[in-house]
Formats: C-alpha cells, structure tokens, sequence
C-alpha cells in the first residue's frame, strides 16, 4: 500500500482538510465524557419514571456509531431513538437539563466546557509536525467540526493560525448545511479554500465523518485510527488508514 505521502504525490492533492476532534486536537474523549455523563444521568432518571432499566451510553459502540462526528441535537435524537425514546425537540435555547432534545444537548454542551476549563485542551504532536510541514511545502488547510466549540477548542490549543479556513457547528447552522455523513461541511471548507474537491485530502477518525468525504468527491480520505477502528474505517470508504501522521 501506498504511503500517505505517496498518496498525497500522486492524487496531485493540493489542500488538506482536518477534522477537528480526535484527529487534531485531543478532544473527541472529552466529548465522549460529557455525552455519557449527560446521557446515563438521564436514563437513570428517565428508568426511574418508567419503571424500567435502560442500559448506560457505551462508548465503544453507541458514541461510534451514533453520535461521534455529527451535531450534537442529531447526537440527541440518535441515541435516544436506540433506547426507544422520543421527546419534544424544544430550541437551541432550551435550558440545560430540559427534557427536550434541545436541553439535553445544551446540558452535554456545558458538560463538555466544564471538562475543557478544567483540563485544558492537548493538540495531537504527530498531527501538528505533520500539518506544519505540509504547509511549508504550500499546502493548503483548512478544519472543520460538528461542534460548535471550534474556535474555543482551537484557541485553546494554540493553533488557530495553522488553519487558513474553519467550519464549524455555529457556521453550518447559519448556512443551513446537512451534518455528517452528508458531505456539506467538507464541501464548504473546500470552497473557500478555492480547491475543488478531487484537488483535496480529508483527515477524520468518525465513521460517518468518512462517509461524508467520500460522499463530497475527495480526492484522498484518510481515515485516522486512534481507537483500532481500523476495519470500521475501511469499511465506510477510507482510502488508507493510519494510527498516526508519518514524522517529518
């Protein structure tokens, strides 16, 4: 197989766009804890109520598969539906801990700050060395997240500057673009970046994130494997598939 750079060399790839959490910054586990923080609370409560036991949030399976890389109120909804759940969608302006699809997600939304605040927020080393040297050969970059903490997390991190273009959460709802597994945001950031799709390489670690580049036409997707998701990545169209981005 093909080395990264090999890949890079012969798809004549001229810009690259990263997915934010777990990919380039170390907070896809943060959004992980906050998600099943929130999501077991409620269950208990919610069993309580029902008279019947729902079974906790399992990282491995339901964040993966149900709400990794895509809006948090899909998030919501996703996994609730998983445990024969339905409620009101409410508004992104629901109090946290309404029991409301817009209250639950706001209540992991202030979970996930609270997190952030307490233990700051680690940028991936292998990532940021590798980033910066292809900017240096005249890549171009750009990050895009489902979250709508992008800006906060990169700030946090120190690395706003690498990225030339950012869309995130709050973006791609004023722009009404479809969360992941479409391709929009992808798309987006290609576009302002002025780099056709085919001309660009996407970096993810979320299934449905590498659905979405596949979908958007990419000329490289590269599916980041921190968490042996090795096989699942492959499965859902991941060109190659890395643990870690090559030292430079």
């Amino acid at each position: 197989m093909n080395t990264l750079q090999q890949n890079l060399q012969e798809k004549n790839i001229k810009a690259l766009i990263f997915d934010l959490d777990g990919v380039v910054t170390q907070t896809a586990r943060v959004h992980a804890q906050a998600w099943k923080r929130m999501f077991d609370a409620y269950l208990q409560q919610r069993g309580e109520k029902d008279g019947k036991l729902y079974e906790p949030l399992d990282i491995e399976t339901d964040y993966r598969e149900l709400i990794d890389g895509i809006p948090r109120y899909d998030g919501v909804r996703n996994f609730l539906e998983s445990r024969g759940i339905s409620l009101p969608e409410g508004t992104p302006e629901d109090e946290e801990g309404e029991e409301t699809v817009g209250g639950l997600g706001n209540l992991k939304n202030m979970y996930f700050q609270e997190l952030v605040k307490q233990g700051g927020v680690d940028a991936y080393d292998d990532t940021i060395a590798w980033l910066k040297h292809q900017k240096q050969n005249g890549l171009r970059t750009a990050v895009i997240s489902a979250s709508k903490n992008c800006v906060e997390v990169l700030h946090a991190a120190g690395i706003e500057k690498l990225f030339e273009e950012h869309v995130d959460g709050l973006e791609a709802a004023h722009l009404g673009l479809k969360g992941k597994p479409a391709p929009d945001v992808f798309l987006e950031a290609a576009r302002r970046l002025g780099i056709a799709p085919q001309d660009a390489a996407v970096f993810e670690d979320a299934r449905k994130g590498v659905q979405a580049a596949k979908a958007g036409g990419f000329g490289l997707v590269v599916g980041i494997d921190r968490t042996h998701d090795e096989s699942a990545l492959t499965k859902v169209g991941a060109d190659l598939v890395i643990k870690e981005f090559p030292k430079v």
